[in-house]
């Protein structure tokens, strides 16, 4: 069992990269702090940190770590939060896609906390293969998520089609090797792009990456390269190449619907307004 203070530490050392930063963050001594560092590395048998750089980082191990202790904390506050506030209806946890319609999901969010104050939501953006790991580690109630094809378990699917996108105004689509405009690694589209590229034997190269699709689309247009977008994303500055680009065609996504059984009337409710939402708006 891990000791929360022990966590909490570790925490303000690898985001100061510092142990002094740290202390000061933490409001206790340096030599404090590296005890109980010495102590969780101990009680895991292996060092988490590398104290012989100019600024202390976390070893490989560390990195491992670091995701489950800010996750331990987290879930730490919020069981502290549910039984302490004696007010409070609990917790909703809903995860969605990075790039999905923010101009229509913000409002029914926000229509959702007015309507149920007592609850306390917290929403996750990201990408698809982790969110849906998320969800099957017990992460979220409800998921809205991207993937290949349906599932068993998911409540309801719609299609999510994919195209081709290059600049208007620079576009390049001819230069070689092919630059792309592509989602982090693990990203959905980026896993699909990269795919039929390889399959159709093009030389390609990665010449702009992000996780915010704001920035993707802006790279597009910029003329940074082409990218694999949905097509309801598609811009003024975009131009969508078809079959005479000699690009392969591409096979769509779905955006499949989750959420766990035994959920109150709050999600419930939240469940059925993202279902209206996907059925009211076609892709």
């Amino acid at each position: 069992m891990f000791d929360p203070v022990l966590l909490r530490s570790f925490i303000a050392v690898v985001d100061c990269a510092n142990f002094t930063r740290a202390a000061e963050r933490l409001h206790l001594t340096q030599s404090t702090v590296s005890q109980q560092l010495r102590r969780l590395e101990d009680s895991v048998g292996c060092r988490l940190l590398d104290r012989d750089q100019r600024r202390v980082v976390a070893t490989v191990e560390g990195e491992r770590l670091l995701a489950y202790a800010r996750r331990i904390l987290a879930l730490n506050e919020e069981a502290a939060d549910v039984l302490i506030n004696q007010q409070s209806d609990g917790v909703l946890r809903l995860g969605v896609p990075e790039d999905f319609a923010a101009e229509r999901l913000m409002p029914l969010l926000s229509a959702f906390v007015v309507a149920y104050p007592r609850v306390r939501l917290e929403v996750t953006s990201g990408l698809g293969p982790a969110l849906l790991r998320q969800y099957r580690g017990g992460e979220f109630d409800v998921l809205l998520v991207k993937q290949m094809g349906d599932s068993d378990d998911c409540l309801a699917s719609w299609p999510e089609p994919l195209c081709w996108v290059d600049s208007r105004r620079m576009p390049a689509l001819g230069r070689d090797p092919l630059p792309l405009v592509a989602f982090p690694v693990g990203g959905l589209y980026r896993n699909e792009m990269l795919q039929h590229l390889e399959v159709g034997g093009w030389r390609w190269r990665i010449g702009y990456s992000s996780a915010s699709l704001a920035s993707v689309c802006s790279a597009v247009a910029a003329g940074l390269g082409i990218s694999l977008l949905p097509e309801r994303v598609v811009q003024t500055g975009h131009v969508v190449l078809g079959a005479d680009s000699g690009l392969p065609a591409v096979q769509g996504v779905r955006l499949a619907l989750y959420g766990r059984s035994g959920m109150g009337a709050a999600g419930q409710s939240l469940q059925r307004q993202l279902w209206d939402l996907c059925e009211a708006n076609p892709r």
